[in-house]
């Protein structure tokens, strides 16, 4: 609809998919958590199993817009609108989330991590529908961190997010996983940054070589919301925020 009043968008008419009792629900099994796509910011942050497991999503959701848009807007909306600044990509990602894609003759899933090819561009064809998100029961134990900064701390779009989950095995770095925001023209998995983490302990020749490794790895932009080099500067600290949590 923000597209549509801004004349981007030709005047139609549209469906309205509100009503699909097949987009909805929030379903649990031993080994995954599976979400309609109409399921809203304010039922994510409610759920006890996305409290207790990953609570990264759950923050995205409080962090994005007001009460109003919370409780209408949708985790498959934010998906398809496509935008490298949304809340819960990040936290998506560094779930290791799967979607689940529908027409009228079968369904496909696939990594959310392939699904973002460029900016506003995506691997939805014209016929499919997004229907179901699902991610996996494997984050017991590991350490979580969301970080969205913004201009204020409500109703504002994000300058920088990040999204890590980590574990530490004999004090070193096990399995990791990081994902940012508003600094590239899609959301991203820090993959090779991920890859210099791992089997290394989180101090300070480790948050120093991590660092460059992702000034590389990321190409932020100057827009009307900030400049590249500021968005570059905070996730090298978001980064090194995240790192000295898990020395704590």
């Amino acid at each position: 609809m923000v597209l549509l009043e801004a004349g981007k968008l030709p005047h139609h008419n549209y469906v309205n998919i509100w009503g699909l009792p097949e987009l909805r629900g929030i379903e649990i099994t031993d080994s995954h958590i599976t979400l309609g796509a109409l399921t809203t910011y304010t039922e994510v942050q409610h759920h006890p199993v996305l409290q207790n497991e990953f609570p990264m999503l759950c923050q995205a959701a409080s962090e994005t817009g007001g009460l109003a848009i919370q409780n209408r807007g949708t985790l498959g909306g934010n998906i398809v609108n496509a935008s490298p600044a949304a809340d819960s990509p990040p936290a998506l990602l560094a779930y290791d989330a799967e979607i689940e894609l529908v027409w009228s003759e079968g369904s496909r899933w696939l990594p959310y991590q392939n699904f973002h090819t460029g900016y506003k561009q995506m691997l939805l064809g014209p016929h499919e529908l997004l229907a179901r998100v699902r991610m996996p029961r494997n984050t017991r134990g590991a350490t979580h961190y969301y970080r969205k900064v913004g201009t204020r701390k409500a109703q504002a779009i994000s300058k920088v997010c990040l999204a890590a989950v980590a574990r530490l095995d004999h004090d070193q770095i096990g399995d990791v996983r990081l994902a940012l925001g508003s600094v590239a023209p899609i959301v991203v998995r820090c993959v090779q940054t991920e890859n210099s983490l791992r089997g290394r302990k989180p101090d300070a020749e480790t948050i120093k070589s991590a660092g460059a490794t992702l000034s590389h790895e990321i190409s932020p932009i100057d827009d009307i919301r900030s400049t590249a080099d500021y968005r570059l500067q905070v996730a090298k600290n978001l980064l090194t925020g995240f790192l000295l949590t898990l020395r704590s």
